[in-house]
């Protein structure tokens, strides 16, 4: 597993969102910055406090010019469900054949509960308008994954 780095190109994407409509990472970086941020499941414990975190800081994030996407092997339907359940407002995307996810690094061998398997590990990037990594997010616990970013972004400025 090979994670991208700060100053790498962020791999072009295009995948389904929730209601099964293509988004680009082109398009939304017309828009300013991109947070992709890579979970493994929707509606789990950890992923859901994830969600619901970002959801509560969308006007944060915003202030900084950031959009926010998060990106999971899940289904369209199962996304669309999670952004009911939890009124997420911003956009999950699926990457169920997990290309995207291998692109940026962040699929690979994982461990739970003694178990070995390949899956996604939680990684968050932060893309700058040229299409550029500017920031890589993989150490934060999942309540606090916004703050480490606005944090980030904050320092920045």
């Amino acid at each position: 597993m090979q994670t991208l780095k700060v100053g790498d190109d962020a791999p072009q994407f295009t995948l389904l969102d929730a209601n099964e409509q293509s988004v680009a990472l082109a398009d939304l970086l017309k828009q300013g910055k991109v947070l992709v941020y890579f979970y493994p499941k929707a509606m789990t414990p950890g992923c859901t406090v994830q969600a619901q975190q970002l959801r509560d800081h969308q006007d944060d994030l915003a202030k900084f010019n950031v959009t926010t996407v998060g990106i999971s092997p899940d289904a369209p339907k199962r996304l669309a469900k999670f952004t009911e359940r939890d009124a997420l407002n911003f956009t999950l995307l699926s990457d169920e054949d997990h290309q995207v996810a291998e692109a940026f690094g962040v699929w690979g061998p994982k461990k739970f509960m003694g178990r070995e398997f390949d899956g996604i590990h939680r990684i968050s990037f932060l893309i700058d308008q040229n299409g550029k990594v500017a920031e890589v997010f993989d150490s934060f616990k999942t309540k606090d994954h916004h703050q480490v970013v606005l944090d980030a972004l904050a320092s920045a400025e």
